[in-house]
């Protein structure tokens, strides 16, 4: 059985968007958390992710290395992120290119049918997708950067929920510009 990982940068009052889905409230990661991403991603035999996210990675990364002004690191990132298999969940995208299959359907059961195939880690994203996988228990992993800003609301990492989750820690760590990086798996 693979294992689902749900991560990403939030605010410490939780949210991973400010209202309007604003996102530049972290600024540029500093080049350690950057890097930390990418060796995540890396690890990752297939990415999930929600509409949201989807429209705010592709049309960046695909050619993010092909520009003057990246960075290796991001040019690794760019890479790495076209050739990682991706799934997109959407009812309202009508197409996706790359290496990247749409699914319009039952997401809760195409992610279960996924989760129960061989390969590698499985990445999630998008606080949507993301909440619903975690109302159904499908996440194993919680990958939380938390940046130190409040911006008093927007989306939140975590959806409301019907009952408790319990967690256990496997990681912290500090990085540059106040950010703490944890790391929670599901305790079954």
């Amino acid at each position: 059985m693979r294992k689902l990982i749900y991560g990403m940068n939030l605010t410490l009052d939780g949210y991973i968007a400010a209202a309007g889905d604003d996102i530049g409230w972290s600024g540029p990661p500093s080049d350690e958390l950057f890097q930390w991403w990418l060796d995540h991603e890396r690890a990752s035999g297939l990415s999930l992710y929600g509409r949201k996210l989807w429209e705010a990675m592709s049309p960046y990364w695909p050619t993010r290395d092909q520009q003057p002004d990246a960075t290796p690191a991001e040019i690794e990132f760019a890479r790495n992120w076209r050739e990682t298999p991706k799934v997109v969940f959407s009812s309202t995208i009508g197409t996706v290119d790359g290496n990247t299959r749409l699914v319009t359907g039952d997401a809760i059961a195409e992610i279960t049918r996924l989760k129960a195939g061989d390969g590698g880690p499985m990445t999630i994203g998008g606080a949507t997708l993301a909440g619903a996988a975690l109302r159904a228990g499908l996440i194993d992993e919680y990958v939380i950067a938390t940046h130190p800003v409040l911006v008093g609301g927007g989306t939140p990492f975590f959806p409301a929920l019907d009952g408790r989750v319990h967690l256990n820690l496997l990681e912290t760590r500090t990085f540059p510009g106040g950010v703490v990086l944890t790391r929670y798996e599901t305790r079954r």
